[in-house]
């Protein structure tokens, strides 16, 4: 396994993984971890995780951890490859998308296509999860806090930020 960096490579995939990214980034973080870790162990699964939640503290877009993560591999010019190749098809669709709308807004074709999106959105949403639960899970008590937080924010309308709030205090003490 190769440890340099190839940052050709690299914006190449996030290209890639750009033009596939239905419902946007989160939905293909997935294969950013497969790529990144697994496959070339640029970084860890914890640098990966702790990239994904820095960036979605703060304020921003939401896409700001594909900077991060271009960042830990390959310094400036990983973290513009990333950032570039994350932007420049979704830019190019849209732009694409509102001027074909803009002619025809409720043509049949453009309703099957958003209709279309929405389960392949969904399910590719539940692979981040998955992946995200795994990275930063050590044990059965980390789990255990995730299953309780999924059947929370399933079964009541509490604001999400208490959930956030109460992970916060349950790492401080210790329990996870």
């Amino acid at each position: 396994m190769d440890n340099r960096p190839d940052v050709p490579a690299l914006f190449l995939h996030f290209l890639m993984l750009a033009a596939i990214s239905i419902g946007g980034t989160d939905t293909v973080l997935p294969d950013m971890h497969r790529y990144l870790v697994e496959v070339h162990g640029w970084i860890t699964s914890k640098q990966f995780a702790d990239a994904y939640a820095i960036a979605r503290a703060v304020p921003g877009p939401n896409m700001l951890y594909v900077t991060l993560l271009g960042w830990q591999v390959a310094g400036l010019t990983g973290a513009i490859a990333t950032t570039l190749a994350l932007a420049i098809p979704p830019v190019t669709i849209t732009l694409l998308v509102v001027r074909l709308s803009a002619r025809n807004p409720g043509a049949p074709l453009g309703r099957a296509i958003k209709l279309g999106l929405a389960p392949i959105t969904i399910g590719l949403m539940f692979a981040t999860s998955w992946i995200l639960m795994r990275a930063v899970n050590d044990d059965w008590r980390g789990y255990l806090v995730t299953f309780i937080t999924l059947v929370v924010v399933l079964r009541t309308r509490l604001n999400p930020l208490w959930l956030i709030a109460a992970g916060a205090l349950i790492g401080v003490a210790g329990a996870v």
